[in-house]
């Protein structure tokens, strides 16, 4: 496939883009709740902490205050921060890459509770727990 049938395919993606997602109209920080939202051309809004995006959960208000909208409507982007965000993304609940989300997905689950874990803790613990760093070398 050529650059040029690479760079059609990339116009179609877009234009499916274009209709099959809503666009940001206007996105703010609501200091009070400490939320960022967004305002969507479909009427809807989409607000969430942003603590729970990449590149914006160390952030001050005075950061965040500052929000452009990309011309296709699709891009957030904080100027003070140099962060951006995809609405696409958003919209499926995805607040950052792929490597990001796993990460705070690992976290959740190494802080859950469960019976199974429970079990398998006291399973281990029988067994002696866990192995001990076998230090290498002559000391």
């Amino acid at each position: 496939m050529g650059s040029r049938d690479n760079f059609e395919l990339a116009n179609q993606r877009a234009k499916e883009l274009q209709t099959s997602f809503p666009k940001a109209v206007s996105a703010r920080y609501d200091r009070k709740n400490r939320r960022i939202e967004i305002q969507l051309s479909s009427n809807l809004n989409v607000s969430f902490s942003p603590r729970h995006a990449q590149g914006l959960g160390e952030a001050t208000s005075s950061q965040l205050q500052e929000i452009e909208i990309s011309p296709s409507g699709f891009g957030i982007h904080f100027p003070k921060l140099d962060a951006d965000l995809y609405l696409p993304a958003i919209l499926q609940g995805f607040l950052g890459s792929q490597k990001w989300m796993a990460s705070r997905l690992g976290q959740a689950g190494g802080k859950s509770r469960s019976a199974a874990k429970k079990a398998a803790s006291r399973a281990n613990g029988k067994l002696g727990g866990r192995p001990r760093k076998v230090s290498r070398g002559g000391h």
